[in-house]
C-alpha cells in the first residue's frame, strides 16, 4: 500500500466521525486521555480522574460497538443482551418464491406498512434498502451507530444502520430487523442473511425458494401486489 491509499483510507475514517455520534465520543475521549496523560506526568490536579474518566468511556464504546456488530450475526443474539434496540424477530408460515426470469428471487413485501419490492439474495451478508425506500417507509439513521463499509458492484461504499420495525412478505413477518442504507447504495432493495439465517431453513426445489420460519406462526395474508 503506497502513501496515497493510506492517506485516502485515512480521510474516509476521518469523514465519517461527523456522521456518527459514537465516533465523535471516541475522538473526544481519546483527546481527552491524552491530555489526562500529559497533566499527570507534570503532576497537575485531575490528571488522573480525567484520564480514568476516558477510560471508562472509551470500555463503553468498545462494549457498544460489540453490541451492534453482534446483532449483524443471530449466532451471537444469544450472547450478548439488546442494550435498549429491539429485539430481531422473524416468524410466520413457510412462503415459496418462484424464481423471476432474470435467474433472481423476488418478492413484494411491506416495509412498515409501505409496499416495497426485495431481491432475496443469500450472498448479501446485510438487508439492504435504498435510499428512495428508507425515505417512503420513513427509516433513519440508528442514533450513535457506526456506519458500516459494505463492498458493491460499484466499489466500497458507507452506509448508515436503521432499524426495520416491521417487515411482511408472503407468510413471513420480521420485527426490529437492522438493515443498512445509503444514497449512493442504488435502487436494489435486497433481503440479506441477517433476516434469512433468523429462518428454520431457506431450501430450493424446481427453481423455487422455500423459506421456513422456527415456531411458526399463524400465517398473514400474501399480498404480491397485483
Amino acid at each position: 500500500m503506497d502513501f496515497s491509499q493510506i492517506w485516502a483510507a485515512f480521510a474516509d475514517v476521518i469523514g465519517q466521525v461527523p456522521r456518527s455520534g459514537l465516533l465523535v465520543a471516541t475522538v473526544v475521549a481519546v483527546l481527552a486521555g491524552w491530555i489526562g496523560s500529559v497533566m499527570v506526568g507534570r503532576d497537575m490536579a485531575f490528571g488522573r480522574l480525567i484520564r480514568s474518566v476516558s477510560t471508562v468511556v472509551l470500555g463503553g464504546i468498545l462494549v457498544l460497538v460489540v453490541l451492534q456488530v453482534s446483532r449483524l450475526n443471530p449466532r451471537l443474539d444469544v450472547a450478548f443482551p439488546e442494550a435498549g434496540l429491539p429485539e430481531q424477530i422473524v416468524e410466520g408460515g413457510e412462503t415459496r418464491i418462484p424464481i423471476a426470469d432474470d435467474g433472481h428471487y423476488w418478492l413484494r413485501a411491506e416495509v412498515n406498512g409501505v409496499p416495497v419490492d426485495f431481491m432475496v439474495d443469500t450472498g448479501a451478508t446485510l438487508t439492504a434498502v435504498s435510499e428512495r425506500t428508507a425515505q417512503r417507509a420513513g427509516l433513519e439513521p440508528r442514533p450513535g451507530g457506526i456506519p458500516i463499509r459494505l463492498s458493491t458492484a460499484n466499489g466500497t461504499i458507507t452506509a448508515d444502520v436503521t432499524t426495520i420495525d416491521e417487515l411482511r412478505f408472503g407468510n413471513v413477518a420480521a420485527r426490529g430487523l437492522d438493515a443498512v442504507t445509503a444514497p449512493n447504495l442504488g435502487e436494489t432493495n435486497v433481503i440479506g442473511m441477517n433476516l434469512l439465517s433468523r429462518l428454520k431453513s431457506v431450501r430450493f426445489e424446481d427453481n423455487t425458494m422455500i423459506l421456513v420460519p422456527n415456531n411458526p406462526q399463524p400465517a398473514v395474508e400474501w399480498s404480491d401486489g397485483s
